[in-house]
């Protein structure tokens, strides 16, 4: 501070401090508030030793861990760096909609799952833009939602048509979206991470509505892969907070650890021995093949997003759940556990 207010006297009077007689007298309480000493005139003939300068303390490193499953401290708040009571609030309420939903109004679920769908391709598309990405926002959201609701009516064939149509659409308005007479700029990498977002978002969640349409147990199914998630984000926490030391990927995910990974495995393949046994009365053989499928893809689904927040330079795609950030940064870890648990239960049950 090159300055210092003066403490206004008690008593609201006219007193004046004994120091303020001088205008040297400011000076030196400058110099007292700063810590800083007034410099004296060195003896005559006697050269004043420069000091030597004190170097900056090296910073510690920070512990990492696993984010979803890891645990570098942070000074405020949980050591994942997250607000850990609006986080658990906010799972909390989410997890218990969806079970009651799933449970008692099954088919509502798909409409609950579109808006999530939606909301979720909106917080990418924008964010895409504000780096100058200028990925086809209207029919990449629009098509979207005929990928993910067209699994309903026509199965696996009407979620690849709407794909397809949607992907050529998206090109095609690309190609003219500053007219017929201005060629467009970055095509190529615009249309290639709009028909990439299409199928990171609207057609990996297709497979939660095909895997709902299972008969007789659909909704069963998708609870239980909602709930191996859940076990796979818990068991990587607890276990990369408590000891966490060796990180995975510190390039793309430093707080992501090998110990944090471990309780996910662990977490998940009791999670799946255990609902696949009690919710689809199936083999529990089934439950572990599940439980380390979902923590593999799990894992890499969070980095793939780790990975394009960091190019993008962002934290969070979006602000929309307290203590987890957008709608997208929970569907991260969901989206491919729902591909490969419609790929395994249609397989082996």
């Amino acid at each position: 501070m090159g300055t210092a207010e003066r403490a206004t006297p008690a008593t609201g009077g006219n007193e004046r401090n004994d120091d303020e007689l001088s205008d040297g007298t400011i000076v030196a309480e400058k110099a007292a508030a700063t810590g800083a000493a007034r410099p004296q005139p060195p003896a005559e003939g006697i050269s004043e030793p420069t000091p030597a300068p004190t170097p900056a303390p090296t910073p510690a490193p920070a512990p990492t861990g696993a984010s979803g499953g890891a645990g570098g401290a942070e000074p405020r708040g949980s050591r994942a760096g997250r607000n850990l009571p609006a986080a658990l609030a906010v799972g909390t309420t989410l997890g218990m909609l969806c079970i009651a939903v799933l449970l008692f109004v099954p088919k509502v679920f798909i409409g609950v799952a579109g808006v999530a769908v939606g909301i979720a391709t909106w917080e990418v598309a924008k964010r895409l833009r504000e780096a100058d990405v200028l990925v086809p926002r209207t029919p990449l959201i629009v098509g979207g939602q005929a990928v993910f609701w067209l699994g309903w009516p026509f199965g696996p064939g009407g979620v690849t048509g709407a794909f397809a149509a949607t992907a050529l659409v998206c090109m095609v308005w690309r190609l003219f979206d500053h007219g017929l007479r201005t060629a467009p700029r970055n095509f190529l990498r615009d249309t290639a991470i709009t028909v990439f977002t299409l199928a990171w978002i609207p057609l990996l969640a297709s497979f939660a509505v095909l895997l709902l349409l299972e008969e007789p147990d659909g909704n069963l199914r998708v609870l239980t892969f909602m709930i191996l998630v859940v076990c796979s984000d818990v068991g990587g926490y607890v276990a990369g907070v408590l000891f966490g030391r060796h990180p995975m990927v510190p390039s793309i995910s430093p707080k992501k650890s090998w110990e944090g990974f471990c309780g996910s495995l662990v977490f998940a393949i009791i999670g799946g021995l255990l609902t696949v046994t009690l919710l689809l009365e199936a083999n529990s053989m089934i439950g572990v093949v599940l439980g380390i499928g979902l923590v593999v893809v799990a894992t890499l689904g969070d980095l793939v997003e780790s990975q394009i927040k960091r190019e993008l330079g962002i934290k969070d795609m979006g602000t929309m759940l307290p203590g987890h950030g957008g709608i997208m940064d929970r569907l991260d870890s969901m989206l491919p556990s729902a591909f490969v648990s419609w790929l395994v239960l249609s397989t082996l049950l």
